[in-house]
């Protein structure tokens, strides 16, 4: 189980401090945008040399930034006693993690996410990735932190896009724990955001994927369950990408929810009210994504390459009721596509 620590930014000086002190080096991993606003909270006494800085965007999550993290790690003489600190948001925690993950057969790394999504889903649980081939996190390995810092401080230098990408996954925290944690979420006013109950949902939302991840924590059985709307989120999010038209990871996976509900009320039953419930709201702050009947096919070849999968088939994670999970379910292409229908429908 990762060990999660919560501070406020007046703390990260000291924190940084004392693992300077427990380690033989300690490197800095952030994007362009990170380096310039978050780096500075760390303190003063963070050599420029030992900072990485990669550009920002997901796009960059691949093999050249990787070996160019490689190849500053090697130049800077770091050893397997190093750590590796990733400060940014999912696409830095996630890159960051599985270049410690191989440098020197495995350094250990700390997470310090600076976004809502990297904090209630990248920086936890252990999962590394790169982009590869054209399919999101296609190369990664499980390989938990040394620690994740939690500073919710942060949230108050995002903008509503980004906020509302996290929240995605929250929503889908609550879908796949309970009726109250969910009707907390739905009933956050976004109009006047208040950071004291973001941070206690934050910390609700990290509890209920660290008892997920500590029951299994390489995805043999349980933790499938915190893959509900990433089939087709994952479909939706790698088209957007490859149509020059990138959208935000959490708005995709709203937007897959929706299509997993009507999934999971055609062939397991989840309640038709809560279905409605949940595509209105995600309806008025995520918008939607227009595609048409033509796109189906491709979107159905995406999903098959989804890691999932096995054989070929695609595999979901469905919903009796809120909290009743059910893993490693399967649809007919044409109950997919009907889902696809529902989603044009109720959503355009």
């Amino acid at each position: 189980m990762d060990n999660i620590v919560y501070l406020a930014a007046g703390d990260l000086p000291s924190a940084f401090g004392d693992l300077q002190r427990l380690s033989s080096s300690v490197f800095v991993l952030a994007d362009e945008h990170t380096r310039q606003h978050c780096l500075p909270l760390l303190g003063s006494d963070v050599p420029a040399e030992r900072v990485i800085t990669v550009p920002a965007g997901d796009g960059h999550k691949d093999l050249q930034t990787l070996s160019t993290i490689w190849q500053q790690l090697q130049q800077q003489k770091a050893d397997r006693y190093s750590i590796l600190v990733n400060l940014g948001g999912g696409m830095v925690t996630d890159l960051g993690g599985f270049a410690a993950a191989c440098f020197k057969r495995g350094i250990a790394y700390v997470n310090i996410p600076t976004t809502l999504l990297a904090m209630v889903d990248a920086a936890v649980g252990g999962k590394t990735a790169i982009n590869f081939g054209g399919f999101k996190n296609e190369i990664g390995s499980f390989y938990p932190p040394r620690s994740v810092w939690f500073c919710t401080d942060f949230l108050r230098t995002l903008d509503t896009a980004n906020l509302l990408s996290g929240y995605a996954e929250m929503l889908k925290h609550g879908l796949i724990s309970d009726t109250s944690h969910l009707g907390r979420l739905l009933n956050f006013d976004w109009q006047e955001v208040d950071y004291g109950e973001l941070g206690e949902l934050v910390r609700d939302s990290v509890q209920v994927k660290q008892q997920v991840v500590e029951a299994d924590p390489r995805e043999q059985g349980l933790r499938k369950v915190l893959n509900f709307g990433h089939t087709v989120g994952h479909a939706f999010e790698e088209m957007c990408l490859a149509d020059g038209h990138p959208v935000l990871h959490g708005y995709a996976v709203a937007w897959g929810l929706v299509a997993e509900l009507y999934l999971s009320m055609a062939l397991s039953g989840f309640p038709q009210s809560r279905l409605w419930q949940v595509v209105q709201y995600v309806k008025s702050l995520y918008g939607f994504i227009p595609f048409t009947c033509n796109d189906y096919d491709r979107l159905l070849e995406l999903m098959r390459h989804d890691k999932k999968n096995r054989g070929g088939v695609i595999n979901f994670t469905l919903l009796s009721d809120v909290g009743r999970c059910h893993i490693d379910q399967t649809a007919s292409c044409e109950q997919i596509c009907e889902a696809f229908d529902f989603y044009r429908e109720c959503m355009a």
